[in-house]
């Protein structure tokens, strides 16, 4: 920006000589370099906005799956710095996913507004530049931000996924007994409560467990003095032999009915108890969700349920159609998130230049607004799947639809200030 400003007038130099009635003509002979000039200025003031406000909304994205999946095997020494580390990065494509579009609205009015505030952009406008013009840099930004949403949502993201849970369960493998924590209730697995008072290795002290219905009501209660835990590569569990063992078990149908009596036994050894780790990781692998596989993946398996022949049985096509249905919500929801990024920035340019702000807590909550009225909109319509006669993979549609109407509206608007 030095090197140029010595060959051509500022932005405000070209205000203030509008203001004395020559600004047109200095832009009729410099319209070409400023227009390049303005278009670097802008782009390049966007971009390393851009660029820090996704990294913060990354990390905010991250920080919540670090303390769930993670936390608790760092504090337990399960996981290692180097494996720790790993672990994060390959969190990252995932994160970027939903900080993409938040982060480059967020950029959009930051620097605009700025530039608005400090009458930059009225400057340009009084030299004839255009807010469409003005905005041209920007949209080049989205459309790069764009692809590379598209990478992420269709590559990077689901590769990293999975070698994110595959580097994890591989981690815990090594390990097994490390999933029980001392002095921590542990409800990860499946109809179970599991409380240790202390562990040393495979011997446990002071255990209890709460056995649970579908309605999370406790059924049994399992309390032993001591006992150990033995991991059974076969069948992927966790089996638990009790010694000294107290069962109190109640009513099936109604456990919160303490007014009958409930059974209690005393054992010196309990039967043995299996408590599956298919939570933590599958022996056979890492099971693959759709929303995992790449975009070559997602055209494969939708190219093998439109081979399939339609079942007879209207219950068996009822469910076969919410299967192919859920899988389009999937293969649409990429596109849409990726273009968001386009949209978005549509709405910010405007709104960046209309609201003249510097404050950044302002400007992050309006982007936070926005884009998790997207988000709402098409989580609406994502609970359509079972409902595949209302086409919810095209209604996918209609909130990037509804957005980009907003932006134009506020174009239309702001040109006629």
């Amino acid at each position: 920006m030095t090197a140029a400003r010595r060959s051509f007038p500022s932005v405000f130099e070209l205000y203030f000589a509008n203001r004395l009635g020559s600004a047109r003509s200095v832009c009729d002979e410099l319209r070409v370099p400023r227009l390049s000039l303005l278009d670097r200025y802008i782009f390049k003031s966007v971009l390393f906005t851009c660029v820090g406000a996704v990294a913060l909304f990354a990390f905010i994205v991250i920080v919540p799956n670090i303390a769930r999946d993670l936390l608790a095997y760092v504090l337990t020494g399960q996981l290692s710095v180097a494996t720790f580390g790993k672990l994060v990065l390959l969190l990252l494509p995932f994160a970027i996913t939903y900080a993409l579009p938040m982060g480059l609205l967020t950029g959009v009015l930051l620097t605009l507004g700025r530039l608005s505030a400090d009458s930059e952009i009225t400057a340009m406008r009084s030299a004839g530049i255009s807010t469409a013009r003005i905005a041209q840099p920007v949209l080049f930004l989205a459309a790069l931000g764009a692809a590379v949403g598209l990478y992420f949502n269709f590559d990077s993201m689901p590769r990293a996924r999975v070698e994110y849970h595959r580097q994890l369960a591989a981690a815990i493998r090594a390990n097994p007994l490390s999933v029980i924590v001392p002095k921590t209730f542990i409800r990860d697995f499946s109809g179970y409560v599991v409380y240790v008072n202390d562990k040393q290795g495979g011997v446990m002290k002071d255990f209890w467990l709460w056995e649970l219905d579908a309605d999370r009501r406790v059924t049994r209660l399992v309390h032993a003095e001591s006992g150990r835990f033995d991991y059974d590569e076969t069948d992927n569990a966790l089996i638990l032999t009790l010694t000294h063992t107290q069962v109190e078990t109640r009513d099936a149908k109604n456990p919160e009915n303490f007014s009958d009596a409930q059974l209690v036994g005393s054992f010196g050894q309990s039967e043995p108890i299996r408590l599956s780790l298919d939570r933590f990781f599958s022996a056979g692998g890492v099971h693959l969700k759709q929303e995992w596989l790449t975009y070559d993946e997602l055209q494969a398996e939708r190219a093998r349920l439109a081979a399939q022949p339609r079942p007879a049985d209207p219950t068996a096509a009822q469910a076969a159609a919410r299967q192919r249905m859920k899988l389009e919500l999937i293969y649409q929801d990429k596109f849409n998130t990726a273009l968001a990024v386009i949209t978005l920035a549509l709405i910010g340019v405007p709104l960046g230049i209309k609201v003249s702000r510097r404050e950044t807590s302002a400007n992050f909550a309006v982007a936070l607004g926005l884009t998790l009225s997207y988000y709402l909109m098409t989580v609406a319509v994502k609970v359509l799947d079972r409902h595949p006669e209302y086409r919810p993979d095209l209604l996918l549609w209609l909130p990037n639809l509804i957005l980009l109407a907003f932006g134009v509206w506020l174009f239309s608007r702001i040109e006629k200030r």
